[in-house]
Formats: C-alpha cells, structure tokens, sequence
C-alpha cells in the first residue's frame, strides 16, 4: 500500500501541472466562455428592464379623472385642425370720437335767460325734444318781429288800396296805381327779410305766422337738432318729431346729453354753448405706434390687410358677435414730440341697445370713447399650424405639453411651440399631435401637476379603468 502511494502521488502532481499549464495557455478560449455567459443574462435583464420602464413611463404620461373631477376642473375639448395663423405685434390704441360724427353742440341762437331746462346730462333726447325754453332779451328780435307785423299789416292796406283805386280807373292818373303796386313789392322784400333773419335765429314757421297776426313770440324753445336734416339752413334744423318707437328701430336716431354748459336762470348770449349732444354710433379707433414700426404699418395699408382689435372684454358678454374688418384709412404725418409716437386710425361701428326704464327708454352703447384697446398688426404669416388658447399649453422649463382626451384619460403630448400671445399658444405641425385629436383647451398646468403628483395609476376609489380609455364604477361597489 505504501509502495503504491509513493507511485500516484508523482502521477497526480504531473497531471495537475499539465493541467495547470494548458489552463494557462488556452485561458483566452475558457474566460470568453465565461465572460459569454454572464452577458447574456445582463442583456435580457436590460432588455427587460428597459421596457418596463418605457411602460412606466407610458404610465405617467397620462392622468385619470372621474367625470365629477372633469366638471370641477372645467375642461373642454376640442378637435383641432391646421390652420393659418397670423403672426403680429401689439400696439396700445383707444376708443375716441370720430370729429363731425359722434359729438355735435347746441348754440343758443339769440340773447336771453334759460328759464326751462327739461333734460340733464345722461338722459336721452330725440331730434324735435325741447332742450331749453329761453326769454328772448335781444331788442333786435323784439324790433325785427315789430317791423314783421307792421309790414304784414302794411301790405293788407296796400292791396285795399290797390283795389280801390283799381275800381276808378280812368278818373285818376295810372302813375298812383304804379306806386302802390311798387310799394307793395317793398314791403313783400322787406317781409322776407325779416322772415329769413328769425328762421335763422331758430323761429318755426307757425310762430312766423303768429307774429304776423300780432301774437309776438316771447320765449323760444331750443330743440334737439336732426342731423339727418340739413340740406336747407334757412329752415329750422328739427321740425318733426321722433318717437320712442323708431328710436328702439334706429338708435343712431338718439342723443345722449354728454355735457351741460349752463344753470337754470343763466343769461346767455347769442352763439353760446348751450350743452353738447353725443351720438356713439360713428366712432373711432386711434393706436398709437413708434417710428421704426412705420414700415410694417404702411406695408398693411398696401396689402389691405386687416387689424385684429382686442377690446379685452369678457367672453361671456351677452352683445352679438363683431363682423366688421378693420382696416386702417389715416395714417398720421407727425410724430408726437413728447411720446415719439405717430396715430392711425381705423372706423368703427358701435352696437347699441334699447334699455327701458321707468317708462323711459335709454341707448346703451357697447362701445366708449376713452376705452383701452389692443391693436395687433399682422407681421408674418404662418400656414399648417395648430392654434390652441393660451392656457391649452403647459410649460415645464424648455418643454411644452398638451392634454388629449380620451374618455376619461388624459394622456399629455409633447409639442414644439412656433408663436405666443396674450391669447393663442401656436404649435408646429410636426407629428408630435395628430390633426383632428381631441384636445383640452384649458387648465393645461394644472392637469401637469396633477401628472407629475401621481404614480401613473392613480385612480378613483371604487372605479376601474376600460381598455377604451373610460373610468366605471366596480361593480361591488355599486351594488
């Protein structure tokens, strides 16, 4: 047994050594395998891995609400299109008067006392209203109606006489005929005159004929003029009334007394402002822009390119919607040496409405001069974008998302953004948003918190989620 120990224990070192020694030398062959193995696993296991973490991060791109959290939050969607948009550059602008059409004033035509005022600033007053009663106090009119009567008078005896002598033709010479017939021609251009002088002074024809039967005029009544009727300055400017009626049909027929010049009792004089009449239906918006913008204003005056006007009025307004086109007719030739700006202008064309109140009707006009208004000026045009409401779009650093809606899955989409304004968020049409998805048009933010505070699949005690997108109620629950 020792004899055959001393004999393997040689062996066995010998085949350890050759061991050993091709080991060394086809190292390269046994750790490829090795190495071969290993990697293998690591890679499914990265494969794996990488895609539970693309379904995960499906998973938080999308956010679930119940149909009580869609009401609460005010969410509504939108299939949105391409579309042309606009890219333009803001300007302040205002409301103002258009000179010769929206104000007019009210002259007092002779001297004397206001002894009536009927209407105060605010009411509304129809062409043929008395505005005033005024005691006339010029000597002038008070001789003018004098001569009026007597030379009437004067005619009336004229023609007897003309008669008389008519009857004795032939006893006496025709000379004296001759002279009362000259003599009553006269006195007919010297009537006119003085007819001519006190319809210039606001007399009405039945008070010329008053004053011709003796009944002389004391106090003259100012009335609201009609500026539809002008075509005969001899003639009073209103001699017929409007009723309440074809205000409510045409408001442009109604005045608003803007400003009142006088007190009851005041003398006056002839030619002074008695209160000034407005009319808002005509009016005009005034913007004001810098020199360097000169050329992007001109080039909309010869492109015929229209303004966008923002009026920043509430969107639930009730007045109906503005159709007219904005187009600018008056570029200014002088800059302002204070502000270093220049003015355009543009017409507008004001609503109106009919307001009854205690048995008195009152226009009401949309539009005010002095009102602040946003002028934007088209610079760029812009073809095959989306244009989404401002808020529709959240922004989180360089990024920017929107919502589309799918049921109750709000799933958030990356956009690229093109143009931003007060108002609308323009995005590029690249393929990062099919055309025709249904997209939230607000309230973007605060569904990207929302987003960002949750795992992903979150959802509502008690409910369960189809394939389809829509949250349902379990069913034990329900019952």
């Amino acid at each position: 047994m020792k004899i055959l120990l001393q004999f393997v224990k040689p062996v066995l070192g010998i085949i350890i050594f050759v061991l050993i020694a091709a080991g060394f030398i086809w190292r390269d062959q046994w750790l490829s395998l090795l190495d071969q193995k290993p990697s293998s696993g690591a890679n499914k296991t990265s494969a794996a891995s990488k895609k539970r973490g693309q379904s995960q991060k499906a998973e938080q791109e999308k956010v679930i609400l119940s149909d009580q959290a869609i009401a609460n939050l005010g969410l509504n969607v939108k299939s949105e299109l391409p579309e042309t948009y606009w890219k333009t550059f803001q300007v302040p602008g205002m409301i103002v008067d258009r000179p010769g059409r929206s104000d007019q004033g009210v002259i007092s035509p002779v001297d004397g006392v206001v002894e009536k005022m009927n209407y105060y600033p605010g009411d509304t007053v129809r062409p043929g209203d008395v505005l005033y009663t005024i005691r006339i106090l010029s000597e002038t009119l008070q001789q003018t109606q004098t001569n009026l009567f007597k030379d009437t008078q004067n005619v009336v005896l004229a023609e007897s006489k003309k008669k008389r002598l008519e009857t004795t033709r032939g006893a006496i010479p025709e000379s004296r005929i001759i002279e009362v017939v000259n003599e009553i021609k006269r006195l007919h251009v010297a009537i006119k005159g003085y007819q001519h002088e006190l319809l210039s002074r606001g007399f009405s024809e039945q008070q010329l004929q008053k004053i011709s039967s003796g009944d002389f005029v004391r106090d003259l009544d100012i009335l609201v003029p009609d500026r539809m009727n002008r075509s005969d300055s001899t003639k009073t400017p209103v001699r017929l009334k409007v009723s309440e009626a074809e205000t409510k049909q045409n408001p442009s027929l109604a005045f608003e007394i803007q400003e009142s010049k006088l007190d009851l009792g005041q003398q006056v004089k002839t030619g002074e402002m008695l209160c000034l009449l407005a009319n808002h239906r005509l009016l005009a918006i005034e913007g004001r822009a810098f020199r360097d913008e000169t050329q992007l204003l001109e080039r909309s005056v010869r492109e015929g390119w229209p303004v966008e006007v923002d009026f920043q009025e509430r969107e639930s307004t009730h007045w109906p919607a503005i159709k007219q086109s904005f187009l600018i007719e008056y570029l200014s030739n002088v800059i302002d040496p204070v502000n270093r700006t220049f003015a355009f202008r543009m017409p507008l064309e004001n609503q109106s409405r009919v307001v009854q109140q205690d048995r008195l009707s009152h226009v009401l006009w949309r539009f005010r001069p002095g009102q602040k208004v946003r002028l934007l000026i088209r610079v760029e045009k812009l073809e095959n974008v989306f244009v989404l409401p401002a808020d529709a779009v959240a922004r989180e650093g360089a990024e920017a998302y929107v919502f589309t809606q799918n049921v109750n899955t709000f799933n958030r989409k990356q956009v690229r953004i093109l143009a931003r304004d007060r108002r609308h968020t323009v995005i590029a049409n690249d393929g990062s948003l099919i055309p025709g998805s249904f997209v939230v048009q607000g309230s973007a933010e605060q569904l990207n918190r929302m987003l960002k505070s949750s795992s992903g699949d979150d959802l509502p005690e008690g409910y369960h989620i189809h394939a389809d997108g829509s949250l349902h109620k379990n069913e034990d629950e329900g019952k």
